[in-house]
């Protein structure tokens, strides 16, 4: 056996061993998805589902790769980055204890696995589905439905048997904690459910747009990822326990309002991530870049938790003086600036 396929292997090995968001490791698999022999060390029921529809395992592995890249983005000026995503799957304390910052994560990725489905199955990628179905609502005056839609209620579907399988199958954690995990993956569904949109192109004589063309499509996963971190800031610590013949997540503190299908919940406190606490899986933020005129979460101030930052000066070379040549460049000069670092004690 290679190395690339060992180094597959071993990753998932890794991944059978584990449930929930631990897929989130195929991100790096290199595992090309052409045999149902590869499905073999997926929890059992993302197994069966890899088997039936093998076809869809690289659209699944991108989302994987969107969902790290994203959530990095998202949460790059905050003292929690995201950074620890990249340890998929053998994830620390923050990404396994029923976190707010593994809450979004849940969200995002079952967002990012149902968006990526539904997008296979309109650019043809996926034999076994096609173009959304037609809306049943009347086109607005002067357009028409027609195009090739996202196929929302497909990747709903598939997605959810994926990132919900892994849940089902989980072996750790408690079953407040699968709760948790199951309601934030819905709750990142439900989000790309409402922003499916209606998307047109013009028609019409020297571009008058007499005539629209109108479909349904979902927009891009960075959109939905601020949604969800708008959720995130406003997330309700819950409970499990049992109300009446079930036991239902309820608010923690007793004048919370009600959860709803729409919040993002998480039941324990995340540590403030200032100093490095494996344990705790913080990584702190000594040496981290920080700005010195922001008022927001990469302040200085905020970002270094008082401990204060060094500055240092960096010489840059960019380019200046550009100017355009007939025809038909462009001519710059190389000119060297200094700029002033700040990074955190």
């Amino acid at each position: 056996m290679g190395r690339p396929a060992a180094a597959a292997t071993a990753l998932l090995c890794q991944l059978g061993l584990s449930a929930a968001i631990q897929w989130l490791g195929l991100a790096g698999s290199g595992v090309a998805w052409n045999e149902s022999q590869h499905c073999r060390l997926l929890v059992p029921e993302q197994l069966q589902l890899c088997r039936r529809h093998l076809e869809v395992m690289p659209s699944i592995v991108r989302a994987a790769r969107r969902t790290q890249a994203l959530c990095q983005q998202s949460f790059a000026d905050m003292r929690w980055n995201c950074s620890s995503i990249q340890r998929a799957p053998s994830f620390g304390r923050d990404l396994l204890t029923g976190t707010r910052e593994a809450a979004f994560v849940h969200a995002l990725a079952a967002a990012a696995v149902a968006q990526g489905i539904a997008r296979s199955c309109a650019s043809g990628e996926l034999p076994l589905c096609s173009c959304g179905p037609g809306p049943s609502e009347p086109p607005a005056p002067g357009s028409r439905w027609g195009g090739c839609g996202d196929n929302l209620s497909h990747g709903l579907q598939l997605g959810a048997a994926f990132t919900e399988g892994s849940a089902r199958a989980g072996t750790g954690g408690t079953p407040g904690l699968r709760a948790v995990n199951r309601h934030n993956g819905a709750v990142g569904r439900a989000v790309l459910r409402d922003s499916l949109d209606t998307r047109c192109k013009c028609h019409g004589v020297s571009g008058s747009c007499s005539v629209k063309t109108c479909w349904k499509g979902l927009p891009d996963l960075d959109e939905i990822a601020s949604d969800l971190k708008s959720r995130y800031l406003a997330a309700l610590k819950v409970t499990h326990r049992l109300v009446g013949p079930r036991k239902q997540l309820i608010p923690k503190e007793g004048d919370a309002r009600p959860v709803t299908e729409m919040d993002l919940v998480y039941l324990i406190n995340s540590p403030d991530y200032c100093t490095p606490n494996p344990q705790l899986g913080s990584l702190g933020t000594q040496d981290r870049p920080c700005n010195r005129s922001s008022v927001g979460s990469d302040s200085c101030d905020l970002l270094c938790c008082g401990r204060g930052y060094n500055t240092y000066t960096e010489e840059v070379t960019e380019r200046c003086h550009c100017r355009y040549r007939w025809c038909c460049s462009v001519v710059c000069k190389r000119c060297r600036r200094s700029l002033q670092r700040h990074v955190c004690k």
